[in-house]
């Protein structure tokens, strides 16, 4: 089959790989009819290469038709349409059965001291291959993969696979009320389903933060009070303003790891993914750093006894924090993958509405063909030609 697999940094191509098969009873075997290109896809294209072999199936945003089944994959039976959660998840154990399925302990990936396995997404996550390909092999198939119904367009259910639950998943932990202010810092993707999940969850006014134009107008055209930091640089005093002086009530952090604005993190972290993969893997996991320029923000920009949702993947183990404003504000910070499975129920229920609720069916600004996933990861990462979302078609 064909699948697109990481070569080098910021190098990917699709090749021919080995047709998945049947390995365990639980498992699977899903052709794929949609997958999408997400932020994360873009820290394995550059900075977390090193935990990377070359050949690597990446791809963690997928859904499709059943092929095939294992003898234990429950109710799930071949012709099924399916979308396929990010996170490896068993349904079974302590704490799937308490709503953490992003820490399932049958998938744990034990070796690394990491949680669930995750598709697509590097050695510290089990190596699972991913689904940016024609066939994908899902394990734990008998809880994780999520049926739809057979009419309406694949981009009404395919977030489901991540990027909706994410974002769904951070206005929860950032505690959303009825009334309340949210800042959303920024507006790729998962921000601008961010937006959106704040709104329905009842906050009264959503301001959100950016520097693309395109992402900027999307939030404007969904009621989004939006800030364009190239103009105005501090957030934090914006929102303020904008808030009688005293801050959001809520930020989520929708960027993570590669923000901008921190010249000196960004040269630091090109030169550890340039150093040869086994000495680059121990430097970030003993002394890697985040860029944390919209982390910083949100912590500002949050009123006192507010709360902080991070979203975005953070993977440095000495980041700096400003503990002192953050212990003097009494700020709650909440963070994680997403559970997916946890929120897919209400949010199926949701997407079955006659409304697209959130507007899924138009997030996608590019659908290209499998063939040309290559194009577009660098689109992607450079924000070219107006690009927000990719949706592959194999």
């Amino acid at each position: 089959m064909k699948a697109l697999t990481w070569q080098s940094r910021e190098n990917v191509e699709v090749i021919d790989v080995p047709d998945p098969r049947i390995e365990e009873p639980h498992d699977a075997i899903v052709r794929v009819t949609s997958t999408a290109i997400c932020g994360s896809d873009l820290h394995l294209y550059s900075v977390l290469g090193p935990f990377l072999s070359k050949g690597d199936v990446l791809g963690h945003e997928t859904m499709g038709i059943v092929e095939e089944v294992g003898a234990a994959a429950g109710d799930l039976r071949p012709g099924d349409r399916v979308v396929i959660p990010f996170n490896i998840s068993c349904g079974n154990c302590w704490m799937c059965n308490h709503g953490l399925q992003a820490q399932c302990e049958t998938t744990q990936v034990r070796s690394q001291e990491k949680g669930a396995a995750l598709f697509g997404y590097t050695s510290l996550y089990g190596s699972v291959p991913g689904g940016q390909a024609e066939f994908v092999r899902v394990p734990q198939a008998q809880y994780g993969p999520v049926k739809v119904p057979e009419s309406g367009p694949d981009e009404r259910w395919l977030y489901l696979s991540d990027i909706l639950p994410t974002a769904w998943q951070a206005a929860r932990y950032a505690d959303v009320t009825d009334g309340d202010t949210v800042l959303v810092v920024g507006l790729g993707p998962v921000g601008q389903l961010a937006t959106r999940a704040a709104q329905q969850q009842g906050a009264a006014r959503v301001f959100g933060a950016d520097l693309v134009d395109e992402r900027l107008a999307m939030a404007d055209a969904h009621g989004v009070e939006t800030i364009d930091i190239r103009r105005d640089k501090d957030v934090g005093d914006v929102v303020r303003q904008l808030t009688g002086g005293r801050g959001a009530d809520r930020v989520i952090d929708a960027v993570g790891m590669e923000a901008h604005g921190d010249p000196l993190a960004k040269t630091a972290t090109s030169a550890v993914t340039r150093m040869p993969q086994a000495i680059a893997r121990k430097a970030m996991e003993r002394a890697g750093i985040d860029r944390l320029k919209a982390l910083y923000t949100a912590l500002d920009a949050v009123r006192r006894g507010g709360t902080v949702s991070l979203s975005g993947v953070y993977g440095g183990m000495v980041d700096p924090m400003p503990l002192m404003d953050m212990f003097d504000k009494g700020i709650t910070l909440r963070m994680g993958q997403a559970n997916v499975r946890r929120w897919t129920d209400e949010l199926r229920d949701v997407l079955g509405r006659d409304e697209d609720v959130f507007d899924v069916e138009g997030l996608a600004t590019h659908h290209l063909p499998l063939a040309d996933a290559a194009k577009g990861y660098d689109m992607f990462q450079k924000k070219e030609d107006g690009c927000i979302k990719v949706v592959l078609q194999p």
